[in-house]
């Protein structure tokens, strides 16, 4: 069964459970836009900053954290996954940016920075928005980590732009056909028009936490505080609306095989990491990726982390940081 027929399956029955939930209480789950200026003093302290990044299709006000010492030679560019923000890589930035500068950002239509200018969330335009933002920081060479969507947008700017990527870090990249075996409600609503619509008004604290709760290897683990923070990202002005129109986008590519023939054009180091209870991008999808790496190509290094889900670094930031340091210091 196709990913599209699958997805309309589960997207009924989530929508089921949210009218359920609308009809106990319409009160208790609305749950309009927020302004950007409602958000930022609890999500962008310093050393949080918002730059105006200049795209083919217009200026994309962008969320953006640089940290650790501007010395470094080799900047670590982090990117965070669907529906996340660069708040996922904390533990991550916090030990990393005592050596090394470390930079992370909102995607467009995600976390602080926002919808995109031209309401397109393919996954080149998410590479373009990577080369906008390497040249108006003024990093000629990186190396990018990436988790889920992230780790699609980082590997197909190395395909795109080998000479500006230094090595890779893919934790659970999307980008080669998966089949799920669970889908996060939130993600499930915004498939069609209809779900996007209901979810554009009414947001169950519920089913947030039994969307984070989706990609955890051990959901009991999921503390609060991200739950408020994915609601919180979630009902950001226009991310609802994106958040549909990237998994429309997401199908359409997936239709058409865009990324599959990107993959083997990667020539960088790379690192896959992935957690061994990911059940949004299953384990064996790494065997493809391993598979179809370019012969001339470097061969790409597995590590596989028992216990954990779809997102290793925010369920286990120390465990996922750990198996990754080796990699990161060869590559200095």
């Amino acid at each position: 069964m196709s990913l599209g027929a699958r997805l309309s399956g589960w997207t009924l029955r989530a929508l089921g459970v949210l009218m359920v939930a609308s009809a106990v209480s319409v009160a208790a789950f609305k749950a309009p836009d927020r302004p950007l200026e409602s958000l930022v003093a609890r999500w962008a302290p310093p050393p949080s900053q918002f730059i105006e990044l200049p795209l083919p299709s217009g200026t994309q006000l962008t969320h953006l954290r640089d940290e650790g010492p501007r010395t470094d030679p080799l900047p670590i560019l982090l990117l965070h996954g669907t529906s996340d923000s660069l708040h996922t890589w904390d533990g991550w930035a916090k030990d990393l940016s005592k050596t090394r500068r470390v930079l992370r950002v909102d995607l467009p239509g995600f976390g602080l920075t926002g919808p995109a200018p031209s309401g397109d969330y393919g996954t080149r335009q998410y590479v373009a928005f990577v080369q906008a933002l390497l040249d108006q920081q003024q990093l000629r060479r990186v190396v990018i980590v990436g988790n889920s969507l992230g780790g699609e947008v980082a590997w197909m700017t190395a395909a795109a732009h080998p000479d500006r990527v230094a090595g890779l870090v893919l934790l659970d990249p999307a980008g080669l056909p998966f089949e799920p075996d669970a889908l996060p409600l939130g993600f499930q609503l915004s498939a069609t028009t209809v779900g996007s619509w209901m979810g554009r008004h009414l947001l169950p604290r519920p089913l947030v936490r039994h969307s984070v709760e989706s990609v955890f290897g051990r959901p009991e683990r999921v503390p609060q505080a991200e739950v408020d923070r994915f609601f919180e990202m979630s009902v950001r002005a226009g991310n609802r609306e994106a958040l549909h129109l990237r998994i429309q986008a997401l199908l359409a590519e997936r239709a058409q095989g865009l990324a599959v023939p990107e993959w083997p054009k990667v020539m960088a180091p790379t690192l896959l990491v992935w957690g061994e209870r990911d059940r949004l991008i299953p384990p064996s999808t790494a065997q493809q990726y391993l598979q179809q790496r370019a012969p001339q190509a470097p061969p790409a290094q597995l590590v596989v982390l028992p216990g954990l889900g779809h997102v290793p670094q925010l369920e286990d930031p120390a465990t996922s940081l750990a198996a990754v340091r080796p990699f990161l210091d060869g590559l200095r």
